[in-house]
């Protein structure tokens, strides 16, 4: 399939047949394809949790609004941000572009400062949402990823984060969850497969400045 067929075929997978698990290589391609996301600045205030465990995914159930996806999918992807991220990350992160590009410290220390400064002036709430909106990026990358490899998912937004850290254990490791991601295959009775995909025309979504 082509891009555009492969973005017609998905949709938000309502059920998934509980038979068919992603292969260690597919589960790979999903774990790079967050990891190359983009970021604001690079800084990759992002983490990806995936759980295969099915008792912990039973757990997660009642705290998803009964979406049975948790439960039913191969395997749940969970995209958290770091509840605290300040100028020692910001450092952290120019050590790794001095190893990997080595790049002299003159040359980056205007913007690692500027970076610096930023991150610790700047309130928990803002960096939560900027964090937050990143998030959605790292889903649109990993759905798009997903199409074209005829995985299906069904990004989720309803689920109490403050129960996922703690099932999860992710307060423990500083993050907090932002959303949620159940990937595998659908199921050849799920109803929404068959339903033809509702989107505006181009004329009512697209602007063009000529």
């Amino acid at each position: 399939m082509n891009i555009l067929d492969s973005l017609k075929w998905r949709y938000a997978t309502k059920k998934f047949d509980t038979s068919k698990k992603l292969t260690q290589n597919q589960l790979q391609l999903l774990k790079e394809a967050f990891n190359l996301t983009a970021t604001s600045y690079g800084l990759q205030a992002l983490n990806l949790v995936v759980v295969s465990n099915a008792e912990i995914r039973e757990q997660l159930l009642a705290y998803s609004f009964r979406q049975k996806q948790v439960v039913e999918a191969s395997h749940l992807l969970v995209i958290c941000h770091p509840t605290h991220f300040d100028g020692k990350d910001v450092q952290t992160y120019f050590n790794l572009v001095q190893e990997i590009r080595n790049t002299p410290t003159e040359v980056l220390k205007p913007f690692r400062d500027f970076l610096i400064n930023e991150f610790d002036t700047k309130s928990d709430e803002e960096k939560h949402l900027s964090f937050s909106k990143q998030a959605y990026i790292a889903l649109g990358n990993l759905l798009t990823v997903c199409a074209l490899e005829k995985i299906d998912a069904c990004p989720m937004e309803g689920f109490i984060p403050a129960k996922y850290d703690e099932i999860l254990g992710l307060s423990e490791k500083g993050l907090t969850s932002v959303l949620a991601l159940p990937v595998g295959f659908r199921a050849e009775d799920d109803f929404m497969a068959k339903e033809k995909k509702v989107r505006k025309p181009l004329d009512q979504t697209i602007i063009e400045i000529q």
